[in-house]
C-alpha cells in the first residue's frame, strides 16, 4: 500500500501546482488582454477623432467636390472617408472614398447620432463579421457630416501576436509546472516515505534507529516529533520490560519461599517452636505478597489515569500520629524509636487516604532500610503557603549515586538492608504530584530526610497552641 499512496501524493501535489499555475496564467490573461485591447482601441478612436477634425477644418462647401475631397483625405490618412449631407431625418452620401459601394454606410449609427446631437461621436461597430472604429463630426453651417472609418484588425494585430505568444508561453509554463511539480512532489514523497517507514519500525517495536530529517519545514518538524515519540516509547518499552522482570522476580521470591516452608511443614518431626517460626515467616511472606499486589494495582491505576485524588483539608499532624501508631509494633521489634513532632496547625489541601499511604511508605522505608537502634522522626509543620510532612532518620544516609534513583520503580540500592518491592517511594512521589505537591530528598553523610510539601488549607487553629511532641 506504500507505493500507490506515495504515487497518489505525487500526482495530487503536481496537479495542485498545475492548477495554481494555470489559474494564475488565466487571471493574467483575463486582466492583460482585455485591458490592452481596450487601450489600443481607445488610442485608435482618439486618432480618428483628431483626423475627422482635421478633415472638417479643411473642408470647403463646393458642390460636386465631396467625392474628390473624400478620396484625397483617405489617401492621406489611410482611412475610409464618407461625407454626408443632412436631409430632414436622414443622411445622403455625397462622397465616399470606397468607390465600389456605399450601401453599408448609408445609415451609419455614429453619423446619424452626430447629426442628431450636433457633436462628435465615435465608437466601434461590426459589419459583415469585421470590426471597425468610427468617428463622425457634423458641420452645422453647410449641413455636412464627415465620417472616418478604420478597421480595428490592423490596430489589434500586434495584440493578437501578443495573445498567441502569451498562450504558448502559458502552455509551456504549465508543462514546466507539471514536471517541476512532480519532481518537487517526489522529493516530499520520499521524505514522507521515510517517515512512514520510521512509523512502521516504531509500530513493530524497533526503537534503535532515529528518525532523521534535516528539513526546517513542517515535514522536518513532524520528523523531529516522531523522533521524540520514538525516544519516549523506547524509554516506556524499557521501563515496561524492567517492570515485568522486576515484578516477576518480586512475586517469585515469596512464592518460592512459601513453597519451601510448606514442604518443611509437611515433615512430622518438626517441633512446635520451629513450626510456629515457619508459620510466622510464611505470614510475613503473605503480607509481602499482599502489599506487592496492592502496589502493582496502584501503579496500574496511576499509569492508566484512573487514580482519583480529592483536594480537601487534611490535618498532617493527625496523619503523623496515626502512622506512627500503626508502625509502633514494627518499630519496637526492630528497635527504632519513633518521634512525632507537630508544629502549629499543618492543614493541607489533599486526599487523606493518599496522604496516609504516602506517610506509611516514607516511615516504612526509614524503619526497614536503617540499622537497628536508628532514631526516626516524623514531623508535621506549615508555613504561609504550604503544609509539610517530613520523615527523618539518623541512619547511614543514602550515597549520592543512589539518591537520584530512590523514587524510581523497583529501585533498591545495593549493599544496604534491602527489603520490600522498591515501589513504595515511587508510588508516593506520583501520588504527591497528583495532589499538586512535591517530594524533596535531603541526603547527607549521616541521616536521610524526605519532605512532602502540599498546598496549605485555611485554618483557624493558633499555631502556638498546637505544638506537641510525642515519642513511641
Amino acid at each position: 500500500m506504500l507505493r500507490p499512496t506515495i504515487r497518489g501524493i505525487r500526482l495530487r501535489l503536481a496537479l495542485a501546482l498545475l492548477f495554481v499555475v494555470g489559474l494564475a496564467l488565466a487571471v493574467v490573461y483575463l486582466i492583460v488582454v482585455p485591458s490592452l485591447e481596450s487601450e489600443l482601441v481607445g488610442a485608435r478612436l482618439e486618432r480618428l477623432e483628431a483626423d475627422v477634425r482635421t478633415l472638417a477644418r479643411g473642408y470647403e462647401n463646393d458642390v460636386g467636390a465631396e467625392q474628390g475631397y473624400a478620396e484625397a483625405g483617405a489617401a492621406v490618412l489611410q482611412e475610409r472617408v464618407v461625407i454626408y449631407t443632412e436631409l430632414e431625418d436622414n443622411l445622403l452620401v455625397l462622397g465616399d472614398s470606397n468607390t465600389s459601394s456605399s450601401v453599408d454606410v448609408e445609415r451609419d449609427p455614429f453619423a446619424l447620432r452626430a447629426a442628431e446631437t450636433g457633436r462628435l461621436e465615435s465608437g466601434k461597430i461590426e459589419r459583415r463579421g469585421r470590426e471597425f472604429a468610427e468617428a463622425a463630426l457634423p458641420l452645422r453651417e453647410p449641413g455636412v457630416v464627415i465620417l472616418v472609418i478604420a478597421p480595428t484588425s490592423d490596430t489589434l494585430s500586434s495584440l493578437h501576436v501578443i495573445e498567441r505568444k502569451l498562450i504558448v508561453a502559458g502552455l509551456i509554463g504549465l508543462a514546466v509546472a507539471l514536471v517541476m511539480g512532480y519532481a518537487l512532489a517526489s522529493m516530499h514523497a520520499r521524505r514522507i516515505r521515510r517517515l512512514e517507514r520510521a512509523a512502521e519500525r516504531i509500530a513493530r517495536g524497533r526503537f534503535d534507529e532515529p528518525v532523521a530529517d534535516g528539513g526546517r519545514d513542517e515535514l522536518g518538524e513532524l520528523a523531529r516529533a516522531f523522533d521524540t515519540m520514538r525516544v519516549r516509547l523506547e524509554k516506556l518499552d524499557r521501563a515496561r520490560s524492567e517492570f515485568i522482570a522486576n515484578a516477576s522476580h518480586e512475586l517469585r521470591t515469596p512464592l518460592f519461599s512459601l513453597g519451601g516452608f510448606l514442604e518443611l511443614l509437611a515433615d512430622e518431626e518438626l517441633d512446635e517452636a520451629t513450626r510456629a517460626e515457619f508459620l510466622e515467616t510464611m505470614r510475613e511472606q503473605v503480607d509481602r505478597l499482599a502489599k506487592l499486589a496492592t502496589d502493582l494495582l496502584d501503579l496500574s491505576r496511576l499509569d492508566a489515569g484512573r487514580m482519583l485524588v480529592a483536594h480537601e483539608p487534611v490535618d498532617l499532624g493527625e496523619v503523623a500520629r496515626v502512622v506512627a501508631a500503626e508502625f509502633s509494633a514494627l518499630a519496637e521489634r526492630r528497635d527504632h524509636p519513633v518521634e512525632v513532632q507537630v508544629e502549629g496547625a499543618p492543614i493541607a489541601r489533599a486526599d487523606e487516604l493518599r496522604v496516609l499511604q504516602v506517610a506509611r511508605a516514607l516511615l516504612d522505608n526509614s524503619i526497614r532500610h536503617t540499622p537497628a537502634g536508628t532514631r526516626v522522626s516524623v514531623r508535621a509543620f506549615a508555613d504561609r503557603e504550604h503544609a509539610h510532612l517530613e520523615v527523618e532518620d539518623d541512619g547511614p544516609g543514602i550515597p549520592p549515586e543512589h539518591a537520584q534513583h530512590v523514587f524510581e520503580r523497583f529501585y533498591r540500592a545495593d549493599g544496604g538492608v534491602a527489603s520490600g518491592s522498591g515501589l513504595g517511594l515511587a508510588i508516593a512521589r506520583e501520588l504527591v504530584e497528583m495532589m499538586d505537591g512535591e517530594v524533596v530528598l535531603s541526603h547527607q553523610p549521616e541521616g536521610t530526610r524526605i519532605r512532602v510539601s502540599l498546598g496549605a488549607a485555611p485554618t483557624s487553629v493558633p499555631a502556638a497552641a498546637a505544638d506537641e511532641r510525642v515519642f513511641t
